[in-house]
């Protein structure tokens, strides 16, 4: 089969939605090395590119497309890859984030379309007018003209049948696949290989971590304030991975304002993947209290790391997490409080949490079981 895939996000996004599309091309091509697939992208990067990423344009069984005529950039992707498709016999073409060029349906070409999340509509007050009207122009068309549409979880199923006309035998769920690396046993070791914890020696007697972007949906503030409300021999140090403007700032100020700059770190350097293992392997447990996500996927992180995780009972994060999380309401800083404080003085429950947690995201999120869902969607649309 030769699938055809939008991969601006692959090539030229390096967080969520590029991640997510990496690690479903790098799922597929290892477990249906059978199939040719193609990579369409309106800007492709030089192969030694700082970032990684150009090694895709190397990569077994892949073949990466540009633009070759008058259209290009975003217009090519919008209009142009159509044309494309018919030329290079693509059997399918999917639109791994949220989007599928105009023209999809009229040329012919089976397709699929990912949709992550209907955040826009759930949390107006994050996004300005303007591109929340494109972005609902951009989903509204692609539930619309795709053959099959693929939601990251239960919860976003549930969004798009909340806001879009769709059939809901229209849609499959298929999680988001995590990173390979994190499949992978990481080793403890006596010696600390953490730059981070070697910086900070007061994270050598525990911490929690909190990774992700810093923005009021994901509420690290409700975090702070939980540690805050902690008894005094339970406040240990929380270590933010993440970029963020102006709830960062928020936060920040607060922290200031309540004398507990050292019980929170923001690493001054950008915390690369490995040394992210080595946190998540290392910390007392992992907090993420989010109002909202399409799916959580550093929660899945977390539990394949052997990390505790206390993360909110809302939305896609009790999917993510399973059974073996601790679930707050993350509308209430003394439920986040009180699920850290367990996690921290429950030695049996913890263990729990985490051979638990292991097991299940083992089973639920490996990378063969979501392949397979994957091309069971593909073959039945192929059909």
């Amino acid at each position: 089969m030769n699938i055809g895939f939008d991969a601006k996000r692959l090539y030229n996004n390096f967080t969520g939605l590029g991640n997510h599309s990496r690690t479903t091309i790098d799922i597929l091509t290892e477990y249906f090395p059978e199939n040719a697939y193609f990579l369409y992208t309106p800007k492709a990067p030089k192969m030694n590119d700082a970032s990684g990423v150009g090694a895709y344009l190397n990569k077994r069984y892949c073949s990466t497309v540009t633009p070759n005529g008058l259209l290009k950039g975003s217009l090519w992707r919008t209009f142009g890859i159509p044309k494309n498709l018919k030329r290079d016999g693509i059997d399918l073409f999917h639109g791994l984030s949220n989007e599928l060029p105009v023209g999809i349906r009229k040329s012919g070409v089976p397709s699929v379309v990912t949709i992550h999340d209907v955040a826009f509509r759930t949390f107006t007050d994050m996004y300005h007018w303007q591109d929340r009207k494109i972005y609902d122009l951009k989903w509204r068309h692609a539930v619309k003209n795709a053959d099959r549409i693929i939601a990251i979880s239960e919860c976003t199923k549930q969004d798009i049948l909340r806001f879009y006309d769709v059939d809901e035998s229209k849609i499959d769920v298929v999680y988001q696949p995590v990173a390979p690396r994190f499949y992978e046993e990481n080793e403890e070791c006596e010696s600390c290989k953490s730059e981070l914890i070697a910086q900070n020696p007061e994270l050598l007697g525990g911490f929690l971590l909190y990774v992700g972007s810093i923005n009021s949906r994901k509420n690290l503030l409700g975090v702070v304030k939980a540690i805050e409300l902690l008894p005094k021999d339970l406040q240990i140090p929380l270590v933010v991975v993440g970029g963020g403007r102006e709830y960062k700032e928020e936060v920040k100020r607060y922290i200031a304002e309540h004398n507990m700059e050292h019980l929170v770190i923001f690493p001054k350097k950008r915390v690369d993947d490995e040394e992210l293992r080595q946190l998540y392997g290392k910390a007392k447990a992992f907090v993420y209290p989010s109002f909202y996500e399409g799916f959580g996927l550093p929660v899945v992180e977390a539990l394949l790391s052997h990390c505790p995780v206390v993360t909110s009972n809302v939305s896609s994060l009790p999917e993510a997490g399973g059974p073996y999380s601790l679930q707050a309401n993350p509308a209430s800083v003394e439920d986040i409080r009180d699920k850290i404080a367990t996690v921290l003085t429950d030695d049996i429950l913890c263990g729990k949490m985490i051979s638990g947690g292991y097991e299940y995201a083992m089973n639920t999120f490996h990378p063969k079981v979501l392949a397979e869902r994957l091309m069971s969607v593909y073959e039945r649309v192929c059909k």
